[in-house]
C-alpha cells in the first residue's frame, strides 16, 4: 500500500450507480470505465477496462439487497483492482449490509459483520468510507482505517434552513432507547430539547410502543434513525408521539432507506409528515412512488470525504 494515489479513480458496482455518478460529478472526474456482470451459474464477473496501476481507487458500492450479489461484486472489484496494481483502494461503502448482526444475541449466534469486515479486508481493500454505521463499535472489527461519516451532522444543517427552529415549537425525539446518543447529538446541533420512544421488541422486524419519555404536546417533532427497513418501528414511534404525546407534527430522518417488505405502504399510512433519506440505498425498483418520502443527495459529503482521504487531510472538520 502506499500513502498516496497519482490519481483519483472511481469505480461502481450495480448497487447504486446513481450515488457514484453523483460522486464523479462532485469531483469533476469521469467514472471509472468497468463492468459488473453474472455468468448464466449466477457467478459475479468484473471486467476493467481503464489502468488503474499506481491510482487511488475508489468502489462505491452499498451492500443493500439483494446483499449477498451487492457484496460479492464489492469482493471481486476489490480483489481485480489489488491485482491490477492500484495504489490505495478505499471500499466506499454508503451503507454496510450486515451491521445488525454485531454481536450474539443468543447462543450459536453468528457475528456476521465480523465475518464481512473479515472478507472486506482479506480481499485487499486498504481503507473503508461508510455512512452511519448501525453500531459504531462495528470500526473496531476491521484492521484498516474505517471513516464513519455522520448523517446527523447533514440533517441538522437541512432542517436549520428549513425550519424557524429557534421558535420553541420543535423537539427532536428518539425512536428508541438504543438511538438516544445519536439523537441527542442530532438535539444539540440544533438547539433541542429531546424526548425517547420507549418499545419492547417481541422479535424481528415487530415492535411494540410501550411508553413516551418526554413531553411532546403541541410541538412539531423530528425523528432521527440510522435506517428504516419495514418501518414498524418508526410508523409506531409516530402514533404514540401523535395519539399519546399529543404533538402536532410528525417528521423523520433517517441516513439509510432499506424499506423492504410493508414499508411503504406504512410510511404512506402512517402519521408522519414525512421521511427524508439519504440515497445511500435506491428506491425499491418497481415500486409505486410514496409522496410522503423524499431524499437528499449523499453524493457531495462522500465527494468531499474523498477529495480528504486522496489529499491525506482529515474529514472531522466536514461535520464540524
Amino acid at each position: 500500500m502506499i500513502s498516496h494515489g497519482k490519481e483519483i479513480k472511481v469505480f461502481t458496482g450495480n448497487a447504486n450507480p446513481a450515488l457514484a455518478q453523483g460522486i464523479c460529478d462532485c469531483l469533476n472526474i469521469s467514472m471509472g470505465d468497468a463492468v459488473c456482470t453474472h455468468f448464466a451459474d449466477g457467478e459475479c464477473s468484473v471486467s476493467v477496462y481503464e489502468p488503474v496501476r499506481g491510482a487511488d481507487v475508489f468502489l462505491v458500492q452499498s451492500t443493500c439487497g439483494p446483499v449477498n450479489d451487492n457484496l460479492m461484486e464489492l469482493l471481486v472489484m476489490i480483489d481485480a483492482m489489488r491485482r491490477a496494481s492500484a495504489g490505495r483502494i478505499t471500499a466506499v461503502i454508503p451503507y454496510f449490509g450486515y451491521a445488525r448482526q454485531d454481536r450474539k444475541a443468543k447462543s450459536r449466534d453468528p457475528i456476521s459483520a465480523k465475518l464481512v469486515a473479515n472478507l472486506i479486508t482479506e480481499a485487499g481493500a486498504d481503507r473503508v468510507l461508510t455512512m452511519d454505521l448501525h453500531a459504531s463499535q462495528i470500526q473496531g472489527f476491521f484492521d484498516i482505517p474505517v471513516d464513519n461519516l455522520a448523517g446527523g451532522s447533514l440533517f441538522a444543517s437541512h432542517f436549520k434552513k428549513r425550519f424557524e427552529l429557534a421558535s420553541g415549537d420543535y423537539m427532536v425525539v428518539s425512536p428508541d432507547v438504543g438511538s438516544v446518543a445519536r439523537a441527542r447529538a442530532f438535539a444539540m446541533k440544533l438547539g433541542l430539547e429531546l424526548a425517547i420512544v420507549d418499545k419492547r421488541r417481541e422479535k424481528a422486524n415487530q415492535s411494540e410502543v410501550m411508553n413516551l419519555i418526554g413531553n411532546v404536546e403541541g410541538k412539531n417533532i423530528i425523528i432521527l434513525d440510522d435506517m428504516v427497513d419495514t418501518a414498524g418501528s418508526l410508523v409506531g414511534a409516530a402514533k404514540a408521539i401523535k395519539q399519546i404525546g399529543g404533538a402536532n407534527k410528525v417528521y423523520a430522518c433517517a441516513s439509510h432507506g432499506v424499506l423492504s417488505g410493508p414499508a411503504l405502504e406504512r410510511i404512506e399510512n402512517s402519521d408522519l409528515e414525512e421521511l427524508l433519506l439519504f440515497d445511500t440505498i435506491p428506491y425499491p425498483k418497481d415500486q409505486p412512488r410514496v409522496e410522503k418520502i423524499r431524499y437528499l443527495s449523499a453524493a457531495p459529503v462522500f465527494a468531499a470525504s474523498i477529495h480528504r482521504i486522496y489529499e491525506d487531510e482529515s474529514l472531522s472538520s466536514l461535520f464540524d
